[in-house]
């Protein structure tokens, strides 16, 4: 903190502990509204509010019937963000997520000209249903969108309004007419959220409260200048040496070309993740830290998000899928067998 205090001053570390302050209220009112419609998930919503304020995009997967929709609409809508939600199908264009030119007469009599309609990714959060439904080439209609920001239709570029993120669902078992994301793509996602059933009491709650008359009152908490400034602390909270070391040495034990690499790691894995991977450790271990009202991160915090960070940028090989080694079991027995460096 000594460090951090030179290199910013003091009036201004005054004014970050105070919105870490805030911004630690605010996790707390966010969950308290959010529970109000949905039932349990508390680690998928801890994991959700991670990302948004990490800048970090989502995919989830799960078997219907989660509520994995219903979440992201009840944030976005607690939030006081501008939501939009395509369903993803075989006959998607990119042009309708993007937008597209159409030609207009103008109103004064005058010559015909085109006219760029903006399509439902000109939001603040997109939700991206059955993603893996529509072909490749729509998938990579949002690449440009979910890296830079940014839009480009027949030779122009425009904006996309910040906070701008991306999540995406993903069915585990109907997988027959879809399309794998492919790599590059995955890498794009900070996190892939494993949606998995209610336990038995959550189920009864769930019954009970969507075959009433309930109804949810919920509450607008940060509006987007807000949530921009608190994303911008985020990238301000100070890391020790020691955590971005853990953070780096736990993606390069996941390469089995490395010689760091366990050997299960070269039993079950083709490639290992890549840069991207530790720079998401780190930004979602700072975004933790502030949630839960901390002023830097720690390895418990890169060791709890070594799961939905890592999973998805591995490619296992034939072994692993033979033998039924998922990539969650192989980033949990790294967690079990790398050491951790000294404070």
């Amino acid at each position: 903190m000594s460090e951090y205090t030179a290199n910013h001053g003091a009036g201004a570390v005054d004014a970050d502990l105070q919105a870490v302050e805030r911004i630690g209220s605010a996790y707390r009112k966010i969950r308290e509204q959010v529970s109000q419609v949905i039932v349990g998930q508390e680690r998928v919503v801890d994991h959700l509010l991670i990302s948004l304020f990490a800048r970090g995009h989502c995919l989830f997967v799960g078997v219907p019937g989660l509520a994995k929709t219903l979440l992201i609409h009840t944030l976005a809508e607690v939030l006081d963000l501008r939501f939009n939600r395509i369903q993803f199908t075989p006959d998607l264009m990119p042009s309708d997520i993007t937008g597209s030119e159409i030609l207009q007469n103008a109103r004064d009599g005058g010559a015909r000209h085109f006219s760029f309609i903006k399509g439902p990714v000109f939001c603040n959060i997109l939700l991206a249903d059955e993603i893996n439904r529509a072909a490749p080439k729509t998938q990579a209609a949002l690449l440009q969108s979910m890296q830079e920001y940014k839009v480009t239709a027949s030779g122009k570029t425009y904006e996309l309004e910040k906070p701008f993120l991306v999540f995406a669902t993903q069915n585990p078992i109907e997988q027959e007419g879809t399309y794998p994301l492919p790599e590059a793509q995955l890498d794009r996602f900070m996190f892939m959220i494993d949606v998995g059933y209610p336990d038995e009491e959550e189920e009864r709650a769930i019954v009970r409260k969507t075959t009433s008359t309930y109804k949810a009152a919920l509450s607008r908490l940060l509006s987007p200048v807000e949530i921009l400034a608190l994303q911008d602390l985020v990238l301000r909270v100070p890391v020790a040496d020691n955590v971005v070391n853990y953070a780096v040495a736990l993606t390069r034990a996941t390469r089995p070309d490395q010689s760091a690499a366990p050997d299960f790691v070269r039993q079950w894995l083709q490639w290992g993740a890549g840069p991207r991977a530790s720079q998401y450790l780190i930004l979602g271990a700072k975004a933790r830290a502030v949630l839960q009202g901390r002023y830097t991160a720690s390895i418990e915090d890169i060791r709890s998000l070594a799961v939905p960070v890592l999973q998805h940028r591995m490619v296992r090989n034939f072994h692993a899928e033979a033998e039924g080694v998922t990539s969650a079991k192989i980033v949990e027995r790294l967690l079990e067998t790398l050491p951790q460096p000294a404070v």
